[in-house]
């Protein structure tokens, strides 16, 4: 997928026509995503950059901070570069001014098609857990299946709990571990089990099921979703 530097705005060119054309060339490959209803990393990158942008917009000090330096020239003398800030150029900052009148609500609109389609395909999900479950589930498996599909794919999890601004934040890391098929009057307690007998490591994993009602695809939509859910549930049950 086409990637969009965090600094594109400054970046380079200050011009606005090739500013824009980065933005709709970015925005071109991420809608094209969207339309193969693939989320990620489509829709955090969105996220990152239309929040950069609202900590531009209107904030000249923030520009200031954040603009590269521009070699205005060489003090023999005293063998120093002097830098003049290019922030300070009417011109320039008028371009940017333009670029992020144009690129804003571009970005907006495909984060919100992006929001809407996550919501879609997370209203299409179930998650419960398999089998019995232990006091301790920040760590274990979950299991990704789809409707009319026998496949199911086996994540290994791992929750980390971190502070942020004197709030005690979640976070995730899932590795994909195995894929079976589910043989006719096979069920997912009896996949749990064997999946224990296999790896020793965990001998009573908390193992939950991502169900889907859509066929939608995996790594890209459905296991995002599925560790945000379950980070979720996790959170409201301990």
């Amino acid at each position: 997928m086409k990637k969009l530097d965090d600094n594109w705005l400054t970046a380079g060119w200050v011009d606005f026509e090739y500013k824009k054309y980065l933005m709709l060339a970015y925005l071109q490959e991420v809608k094209g995503a969207f339309q193969k209803m693939e989320l990620y990393p489509s829709l955090g990158d969105l996220v990152r950059h239309f929040n950069n942008l609202q900590k531009i917009r209107g904030n000249k000090d923030f520009i200031q901070e954040n603009f590269p330096d521009k070699l205005d020239g060489i003090d023999a003398r005293n063998l120093r570069l002097q830098y003049k800030k290019m922030v300070e150029d009417d011109e320039v900052m008028a371009a940017i001014e333009e670029i992020i009148a144009f690129a804003y609500p571009k970005l907006k609109e495909a984060l919100d098609e992006g929001k809407e389609i996550y919501e879609f395909v997370e209203d299409n999900c179930e998650l419960s857990p398999i089998g019995v479950m232990p006091l301790y589930a920040n760590e274990g498996y979950f299991f990704v299946s789809m409707d009319r599909d026998d496949t199911v794919y086996i994540h290994q999890y791992q929750i980390t709990i971190f502070e942020h601004i004197n709030e005690k934040m979640r976070g995730i890391h899932s590795t994909l571990v195995n894929k079976v098929t589910r043989g006719v009057g096979e069920t997912f307690e009896s996949i749990k089990k064997g999946l224990i007998a296999t790896r020793k490591t965990l001998p009573n994993p908390a193992t939950f099921l991502l169900y889907s009602k859509l066929s939608v695809p995996g790594e890209p939509t459905l296991v995002p979703v599925a560790r945000r859910m379950l980070v979720r549930y996790v959170t409201h049950n301990s």
